[in-house]
């Protein structure tokens, strides 16, 4: 029995937005950026968290991803079940049919030692929040990045593409105040 990359993904891109959501919406560019995660892989596992209200999307920019709920209310295994991930170590899926010919009782002999574990897994599972693994990773000292590309002024960009003569021109010519109303323009003239 082993988790699947379905469940191992998505807690891994729960707790890279739990970390970094205080600086606002996280993008799914971002989370696929710093683990390593395909976008549309991610997309995909984003929708199943949405629809089970374990993440909210905003759009447009500055958009991304946020929690529906608080981290300590979120358990891996509302994650894992979010994404469809089975928690099933039984070799029949959990149906009691291990045997499919007709003399057997069904059950195979270690049916209910896997049945017993499965319950112990949800049962752990449901007892680590997502909140215990952000403070896990605080803890080790993750250093976070906000990898968004940074808006840049206009002007900034002007000033940076003329030549340096010309830039040293407009630097001698004398400043004269802003003007940001029609009264400052009337007094300005």
């Amino acid at each position: 029995m082993r988790l699947t990359t379905k469940g191992r993904f998505a807690v891994t891109a729960m707790i890279d937005l739990a970390l970094r959501e205080t600086h606002g919406p996280v993008t799914l560019a971002g989370i696929s950026q710093r683990q390593k995660i395909s976008l549309s892989y991610l997309e995909q596992l984003f929708g199943k968290l949405r629809r089970f209200n374990i993440v909210e999307s905003t759009r447009g920019p500055g958009g991304g991803y946020t929690l529906a709920r608080k981290s300590e209310e979120i358990s891996v295994a509302d994650i894992i079940v979010a994404v469809d991930e089975p928690l099933d170590a039984t070799q029949c899926g959990g149906k009691g049919n291990c045997h499919t010919d007709e003399e057997s009782q069904g059950h195979c002999m270690t049916h209910d030692l896997w049945s017993n574990l499965n319950a112990k897994m949800v049962e752990y599972l449901s007892s680590v929040s997502l909140r215990d693994l952000v403070h896990q990773q605080s803890g080790r000292g993750i250093v976070l990045h906000d990898l968004r590309p940074k808006k840049i002024k206009a002007d900034s960009v002007k000033a940076e593409k003329q030549a340096p003569a010309v830039a040293a021109k407009k630097e001698d010519a004398p400043k004269r105040p802003l003007v940001n109303s029609v009264f400052n323009l009337a007094r300005q003239s």
